[in-house]
């Protein structure tokens, strides 16, 4: 995938998100970029859904926050389930993608003549580190 020309709050969300060691809110990004002239939430939440439609970041929406996109060269937002283990104690995000699930998913949908249009899975518990 070629990266897209962004503009300049966009290339600074993701960059305050790339920075980040966990997944931050829109909140928590307009905290971090003060400095760089963002005053209003809806400054961030454009530049996110931009970033978002652009696959280089991920809603995760049982914590209401924003991560990069782990692996934006595979598309992965558009060739099917999008997964993500996310750590109650310790925050870690880890995303993955597993065509078993996906397969199962999509047997599941056309057996219920379902069209699903984005499916993402949120697994929440403690990683290895925390547990």
């Amino acid at each position: 995938m070629t990266t897209p020309q962004l503009t300049k709050n966009q290339s600074l969300v993701f960059d305050a998100l790339t920075e980040s060691v966990g997944p931050l809110s829109a909140y928590g990004i307009l905290d971090r970029l003060r400095d760089h002239g963002f005053r209003a939430p809806l400054q961030v939440y454009r530049a996110l859904d931009k970033l978002v439609e652009l696959g280089l970041v991920h809603r995760l929406e049982s914590i209401n926050s924003f991560v990069v996109c782990a692996h934006p060269q595979q598309d992965c937002c558009h060739h099917g389930t999008v997964a993500f283990a996310i750590c109650n104690k310790c925050g870690q995000v880890s995303e993955f993608h597993d065509h078993a699930i996906d397969h199962r998913l999509a047997d599941w949908a056309k057996g219920q003549r379902f069209k699903a249009e984005k499916t993402t899975i949120e697994i929440r518990g403690l990683c290895s580190e925390c547990a």
